[in-house]
């Protein structure tokens, strides 16, 4: 559609005037008692919405698309859109419109993205709505990260030659709705962002040093950036600076709930990449995407949504320094140790509401009545905690006792002017309390004798008149009005002034009632107009003291997570890590956090954990499936994580030595959306862990190799375990589980390669997991024998039996006995089994060559790619179906 602006209506005009100034957003264009949109906007819009499209004169031939939605009912059709990932551009009346002249002004006065919304129905109570900010500079990453509903920033950086991985894992990390960005950025740096966020190019005078220099400045009252630890970093400055532009022009407001910067730096925490979060079902489960059954939803037991957000932060930032970790252990166990107290602190915390986010609704300015109620409720309790606090010194609750402020002015402030069952609009009285203001006090009197006045007269006008079924109503056409039924139109007197006939009665004033009603309806209007004035002024005072209720805000949050961890501990029987810089992770009976939870507790079967820096540095676990294998590698991990945030751990022992990182290799899937097969995506995951574990990091393989022929999948994991194991003193602590029977031989011929396995009792040709880990190796997989478990059929259980008698004829591991007795296959490169065997398919399956039993090559080559032992239960039957099909002509 061609648009010619100078044959738009002044209206329009006005539309596409603030449309061009909000290109990239939705305008919501107030009109009357709708948000409507037009053009392209309203193309779009409709068919995200599924909202009818239709048309409005706009000056040109053709008519404007337009769609519209109710104002009052607005927020459910933005948040469907920001869903979508579109930006909403909320344009408002800014001018009464009966004392406007011409066209009504209109600004855009909140512009709503998935990183900026404000609306508590809109966003989640549990975790923090993030936005970020990325900026590189000639040798740093600087990436910056708020919160605009709880006052959170935070920056950090990272070194140009090797830190963007890590700044993708940190993104993953705190997980932002939005990231923004200099639209200079090089597309190499924005296309490895994952597409799962929405990405934002600022134009780059955002992230001018001088502009960000000032921003900074402005926003947090001091000289320089200096003066608050910026230290002259370019890639600190501009990306924080950028980010706290991008949100004042977005919202529109003075940024008064951001009252400091948090410059950390991330290798103060352990790393968690992706693939560990969701193999550790740290925040949520792999098959449901859940909280329940995952390590968060068996920690938390916070009161306060404030805690359940800090708590979350906790999880992903695992702590490496020993005397943090240590100084929260200790807290935790002052709380596990006194029940009293426990009690006391979680019964006030859950009197509490948000304090955060209410607070951060007074810089917003959408703050009503109830929500200071809440406030004051939430503050009521602050001098009592801290009551509670007063005796503990040198610890952690003692600071959290001196950083909560009690607030009590600020209570009392809104104890003695809000009323206690206010309205939720802020524009029709009802607000204040008499007591607080003498006009207020002298204009509810006076209300009140106007309606005892208007009770008087209507008596007496009955006496009057004798028409015993007058009554005086109230409308806002008419006002105060006397009502007169038909029947009695003959007893009314002259001195009435009939206003309104209706189909039984008629409608009358008089010249006392209008005098009344003056005096009374005046005093509802003035009365209206003052407690909306007393209210801004008490949320503006409220708001010069925003940064006292969020230091209490912060303080309570922890606090929260503290009697959360110990409530867990208490009634979970945790005990208290031993957390140290020894390169040991020893836990005795240690037990599955989440597991436990799922089944009975006492059905759980402990098992230790001896890693150390000699000979136990790297496990090898064999055992069959659904033995417990993965169970027990996950748990040895959350452990550790746990003792790292500083909670109390499910073991009757546990010493840890600071890990830095954890690594998962676990599972199988496609990754379809990068092209990349279940193999590919195997092999990616490996090399990261290879490429960048430490001497501190606990690597956690299940099963690698799985999704390539036998020999190869054999040939990898030998060349990973051997690759592991030369590192010496620097070898990652390691627990490595397996189907490859054959790596058990690598125990004693490799430093620090221990094997354990899962312990099975067989009766009656039937097997019992005993789900306990002991030393040795396993020498079945018990492959057939779960698949009967899983229920196959007897035809295929038998032809299975069958196929592994002569598997198990053709052993490999005269073959692996000969490549470790070959010193130089082991010391000089790490190929393995494929250097051995130039040809696999020499070795592999040659018993089948003359095997009447199957047909042709083509069984013979399928079977070649089969290793019985790394098959699931489901695998091992769909291949056996398939085979015994074939094998049978059947195609």
């Amino acid at each position: 559609m061609i648009i010619n602006k100078n044959k738009l209506t002044p209206m329009m005009k006005q539309y596409f005037a603030i449309k061009e100034k909000n290109p990239d957003s939705i305008l919501f264009y107030r009109l009357g008692d709708f948000y409507e949109m037009f053009f392209d906007d309203a193309i779009v819009a409709s068919k995200a919405l599924e909202i009818t499209l239709t048309g409005r004169n706009c000056g040109l031939e053709e008519k404007a698309p337009l769609c519209g939605v109710p104002y009052h009912a607005a927020s459910k059709y933005i948040e469907k859109l920001v869903s979508k990932g579109f930006k909403i551009a909320v344009c408002e009346q800014v001018e009464d419109p009966s004392t406007a002249k011409g066209i009504v002004k209109r600004e855009v006065i909140r512009t709503i993205s998935p990183g900026m919304i404000i609306d508590p129905n809109m966003i989640s109570d549990s975790k923090n709505n993030y936005v970020s900010c990325l900026y590189f500079s000639s040798d740093k990453f600087g990436f910056s990260y708020a919160d605009i509903t709880t006052g959170i920033i935070k920056t950090t950086y990272f070194n140009a030659e090797d830190g963007f991985i890590k700044l993708i894992d940190e993104i993953n990390k705190i997980n932002p709705s939005e990231i923004i960005y200099d639209s200079s950025l090089s597309s190499e740096y924005i296309d490895r962002i994952p597409n799962d966020y929405l990405k934002t190019p600022l134009d780059k005078s955002y992230f001018s040093l001088d502009n960000c220099e000032a921003n900074i400045s402005r926003i947090f009252n001091v000289f320089t950036s200096d003066s608050i630890g910026f230290d002259n970093n370019i890639a600190l400055i501009s990306s924080s600076g950028a980010l706290l532009k991008y949100i004042e022009d977005t919202q529109k407001v003075n940024l008064k709930h951001f009252t400091n910067i948090d410059i950390y730096s991330h290798s103060d925490f352990m790393i968690l990449d992706k693939f560990t979060r969701r193999n550790l079902e740290i925040r949520e489960t792999m098959r449901s995407g859940e909280k329940k059954g995952s390590l968060l939803w068996v920690l938390d037991k916070t009161k306060t949504s404030m805690g359940r957000r800090e708590l979350l932060t906790l999880l992903e930032e695992p702590l490496l320094s020993v005397n943090k970790i240590n100084s929260r252990l200790s807290s935790v166990e002052i709380l596990v140790n006194d029940l009293f107290l426990r009690d006391e602190l979680r019964n006030l915390l859950g009197e509490m509401y948000d304090l955060e986010r209410l607070s951060s609704k007074l810089v917003f300015g959408n703050a009503n009545a109830r929500d200071l109620l809440s406030l004051k409720k939430s503050i009521s309790v602050l001098p009592i905690i801290k009551n509670l606090l007063r005796d503990f010194k040198n610890s952690e609750l003692s600071s959290i006792n001196l950083n909560i402020d009690a607030l009590e002015d600020m209570f009392s402030l809104i104890e003695r002017s809000i009323k206690e069952e206010p309205p939720i609009t802020i524009k029709e009285g009802g607000l204040i309390k008499s007591d607080y203001n003498e006009e207020i006090k002298e204009l509810r009197e006076a209300i009140d004798n106007g309606s005892k006045w208007i009770i008087d007269i209507e008596k007496r006008e009955k006496e009057k008149t004798g028409i015993k079924t007058l009554k005086i109503g109230f409308n806002k056409v008419f006002g105060y009005y006397i009502d007169v039924t038909r029947a009695n139109s003959s007893l009314v007197p002259t001195s009435y002034i009939r206003k309104q006939t209706l189909a039984n009665s008629e409608r009358y004033i008089t010249e006392e009632l209008k005098e009344i009603e003056v005096k009374v309806l005046g005093a509802k209007e003035k009365i209206v107009e003052i407690e909306y004035k007393i209210f801004n002024e008490i949320r503006k005072e409220l708001l010069n003291n925003i940064n006292r209720f969020l230091n209490s805000a912060k303080s309570i949050a922890y606090l929260d997570v503290l009697c959360s961890f110990a409530e867990v501990s208490y009634s979970s029987n945790y005990v208290k890590p031993i957390v140290n810089t020894s390169k040991n992770v020893e836990i005795i009976s240690g037990r599955h956090p989440v597991i436990e939870k799922l089944v009975n507790s006492e059905e759980f079967i402990p098992n230790d954990t001896r890693l150390d820096n000699n000979e136990n540095k790297i496990y090898i676990i064999t055992g069959p499936n659904m033995a417990g294998k993965s169970t027990y590698l996950r748990q040895v991990a959350l452990i550790t994580l746990m003792a790292q945030i500083g909670c109390f751990v499910p073991a009757t022992k546990a010493e840890i030595g600071i890990v830095d990182r954890i690594f998962t290799r676990v599972g199988a899937s496609d990754d379809l959306g990068q092209g990349q097969s279940t193999f590919m995506v195997e092999m990616s995951e490996l090399a990261n862990i290879l490429n960048n574990a430490t001497k501190d990091s606990l690597i956690i393989l299940d099963e690698i190799g799985r999704g390539t022929s036998t020999y190869d999948g054999l040939s990898i994991a030998w060349a990973v375990v051997e690759y592991i194991s030369e590192k010496k003193e620097n070898t990652p602590k390691t627990m490595f589980a397996t189907h490859y029977h054959e790596l058990t031989e690598l125990e004693g011929k490799f430093y620090g390669v221990k094997n354990y396995r899962i312990s099975v009792n067989e009766i009656d040709d039937e097997i019992v997991f005993l789900r306990k880990i002991v030393e040795g190796s396993a020498n079945h997989s018990y492959g057939i024998k779960v698949a009967k478990l899983a229920g196959l059929p007897k035809e295929v259980l038998n032809k299975a039996s069958e196929i592994l008698e002569k598997l198990e004829k053709n052993d490999i591991n005269k073959n692996i006995n000969n490549i470790l007795n070959d010193t130089s296959c082991i010391t000089k490169d790490y190929t393995g089994l494929s250097k051995e065997n130039d040809n696999p398919s020499k070795n592999q399956l040659t018993f089948l060559e003359n095997d009447d039993t199957l047909i042709g090559k083509e069984i013979l080559d399928e079977l070649n790619l089969i290793n019985i032992n790394n098959l699931t239960p489901m695998e091992s039957m769909n291949k056996l179906f398939e085979l015994v099909k074939k094998a049978s002509g059947d195609r």
